[in-house]
């Protein structure tokens, strides 16, 4: 049972929690806040609600916003000129270059298939080239040897085996050796050893010829020992004073009546 003591300390406890003064929060100026209990109950309770709240969705303007910022920055980034790489620019180069070699290519092959050249059968045709070696081989023989002691053999190959310029292209060349070879009583043998049909055209070629010459002089001054040397003595000093020579020349010939004719001579300068 309560008594009169213990009701007095009731009462002075709750006079004291009543005079309680209410806590105060510092100000950044230097003063004091008094926190009310009760607005400070109600400001927890707004934070809460807002903290509560749901967020904005993905189709509403608040959510829009940011978004359509973030892509109107990306496009301007975009809009800036970008850096070549330097493998596209190699290629680039190359498909340049490569192409004008096409063209050059095709030019020049255009220009070798119309050139003269293209017609040249001397590889293919191989009968003609060899009906061609064969006749050259037999003229140029008898148009390069000379006999003084039969002169008239020597114009009668010119007559059936030149034509055109090489009538006076032969006799030219002949001329000193003609002369020489009367002076001397000379005997001069031309044997071909080599020939190449350089060019077959149709009814016209070209041949390189090769050939060996030799001259034997018969006749001048005699000593009195060669005199009265025998007969055999004397061919055989004769024969140490010929001379031998390598020849080379181009020969032109033309196609008529069933033969080759020599129409061009080409000593190469001589």
């Amino acid at each position: 049972m309560s008594t009169t003591r213990h009701h007095i300390n009731r009462q002075r406890r709750r006079q004291a929690r009543e005079t309680r003064p209410t806590p105060s929060t510092a100000r950044p100026d230097g003063t004091e806040r008094t926190e009310h209990p009760v607005a400070g109950t109600r400001a927890r309770g707004a934070t809460a609600v807002l903290e509560s709240a749901p967020a904005p969705a993905d189709d509403s303007p608040t959510a829009k916003a940011p978004k359509a910022a973030g892509k109107a920055a990306g496009e301007a980034a975009g809009a800036r000129p970008r850096r070549r790489p330097p493998l596209l620019v190699v290629l680039c180069a190359l498909t340049v270059l490569l192409g004008g070699f096409a063209g050059w290519a095709h030019a020049k092959a255009e220009g070798l298939r119309s050139e003269p050249a293209r017609s040249n059968t001397a590889l293919t045709d191989l009968a003609r080239t060899s009906e061609i070696k064969g006749q050259v081989t037999k003229a140029v023989d008898r148009l390069f040897s000379y006999d003084h002691a039969d002169p008239g053999a020597l114009d009668k190959a010119a007559q059936e085996l030149l034509t055109g310029k090489a009538v006076d292209q032969h006799r030219e060349l002949l001329a000193d050796v003609r002369e020489r070879a009367e002076a001397q009583k000379a005997v001069i043998t031309t044997t071909v050893t080599e020939s190449a049909v350089e060019r077959l055209d149709g009814d016209r070629a070209r041949v390189l010829v090769y050939a060996d010459q030799s001259s034997v002089a018969t006749g001048g001054k005699k000593s009195a020992t060669d005199e009265k040397s025998k007969a055999g003595a004397g061919e055989e000093a004769a024969q140490d004073e010929g001379v031998y020579a390598a020849a080379m020349l181009a020969v032109d010939v033309v196609h008529r009546d069933g033969r080759w004719l020599v129409a061009a001579l080409d000593t190469f300068g001589r």
